[in-house]
């Protein structure tokens, strides 16, 4: 399964975006989610295209591009995909961006992260005291590599770290991806 472009098969359903019904028979895209219900088992979020186009654009490009349905207005909604797709936050680790502020401390070496700097996003396990989640935590691109190879090994086992963070990172500059691979001596 993966997101998914498909005519609505009742008006039941309701946009998590705007919250407003998809009326039936109305294109929607499908976001694939992990279900909170059954561990390891996945379910879907509906959306009306032009929402996910400005909410969802990640996951509205990849379903545009796997779809064979004819989508009205199809040139305004990658448009507006284009225009969003920087924007919105990766929703698969690990994954660079530039920190936002000096807040992040860096999971390897315990020093703070410049607001401005490149900083790789990793998940980790976060012990809130009633239950562990997880989230975010930050390295420095330098950091990364030992980090990762100490506590993702299954992500260190192909080699190539600068691959996985480059197809999650969407809002990187060209000038972004090259200082992140001499950070990362790839």
């Amino acid at each position: 399964m993966a997101h998914m472009i498909e005519e609505a098969k009742s008006g039941r359903a309701s946009c998590r975006t705007c919250k407003k019904p998809i009326a039936k028979g109305e294109l929607r895209l499908g976001e694939e989610v992990a279900n909170a219900f059954a561990a390891g088992e996945t379910t879907y979020q509906w959306h009306h295209l032009p929402c996910a186009a400005k909410k969802k654009p990640i996951a509205l490009e990849e379903a545009l591009k796997g779809t064979t349905l004819t989508v009205p207005d199809r040139a305004q909604l990658e448009t507006d995909i284009a225009a969003n797709k920087k924007g919105q936050k990766p929703s698969s680790f690990p994954y660079a961006e530039r920190a936002k502020t000096s807040r992040s401390t860096c999971l390897q070496c315990s020093e703070s992260i410049e607001k401005g700097t490149l900083r790789i996003a990793v998940e980790r396990e976060v012990d809130t005291g009633a239950f562990v989640t997880t989230g975010a935590g930050y390295l420095h691109g330098a950091c990364a590599p030992e980090w990762i190879e100490e506590n993702a090994p299954d992500l260190a086992k192909d080699g190539d770290i600068m691959a996985a963070v480059a197809k999650n990172s969407t809002g990187l500059e060209p000038g972004d991806v090259e200082a992140l691979k001499i950070e990362l001596g790839a």
